[in-house]
């Protein structure tokens, strides 16, 4: 399914750039970037410069964050988007509620102070927290196949760490909604703790005791 999906972003992909010719810039949409670039002196070269269209998911919108987009996307099955949208949503809202109940029941000033609500900061920290570093490639050498340890892009370092949080709240559905689920990981990731976090650690294991073979990415 995976590589369905994504041999068709690839042919939109390549479709919207035969659109534009090379001289053709991509859009700048946000707001902060946008009087970044006016106070620099890049804003006069690019004047006259053509733009291409902005994609549909872009937005200036304050409540828009690219993270959250691509997660919604990884969500998304069927090409039901507004369901994802529900469930992220609904994830980051039961995040939201959990921090201000453990706010509200905390006495001390300093803990209070400690405890983050806002439920973008969590949803960043997670993703960032179960990115892996490395990862495993099957080589052949000499008729035999080996499990060696190379390096992650960061596309495949974030691809992973969504999936991995969303396997987890898919797992066991009749222990609970998706999306409970799911902000309980988000809140556990947060924290360097939970399934996602082991899985994570799980793999830099596999590629320590790998290690031996990473000269054969070379070979």
């Amino acid at each position: 399914m995976f590589k369905i999906l994504r041999s068709l972003s690839l042919v939109s992909l390549q479709t919207r750039n035969v659109s534009y010719g090379p001289h053709f810039i991509e859009p700048i949409y946000r707001k902060s970037e946008l009087e970044k670039l006016k106070e620099s002196e890049k804003a006069k070269e690019l004047l006259h410069v053509p733009v291409k269209a902005a994609k549909i998911e872009q937005s200036c919108s304050p409540f828009y964050d690219p993270v959250v987009e691509k997660f919604i996307n990884y969500v998304m099955r069927c090409g039901k988007k507004d369901l994802a949208r529900f469930l992220v949503n609904k994830s980051l809202e039961s995040v939201k509620r959990i921090q201000l109940k453990r706010y509200h029941k905390t006495k001390d000033p300093d803990e209070k102070s400690k405890i983050i609500i806002d439920p973008l900061v969590i949803f960043h920290r997670a993703v960032e927290n179960c990115k892996p570093l490395l990862k495993l490639t099957p080589i052949k050498r000499g008729g035999a196949t080996y499990q060696v340890p190379v390096p992650i892009t960061e596309k495949r370092s974030t691809f992973l760490a969504m999936n991995w949080l969303i396997e987890q709240g898919k797992a066991d559905p009749k222990n609970g909604r998706f999306y409970d689920k799911l902000a309980q990981e988000l809140l556990n990731a947060s924290n360097n703790e939970g399934r996602v976090i082991k899985k994570k650690q799980d793999l830099h294991r596999q590629c320590e005791a790998n290690k031996a073979y990473a000269h054969y990415r070379w070979g």
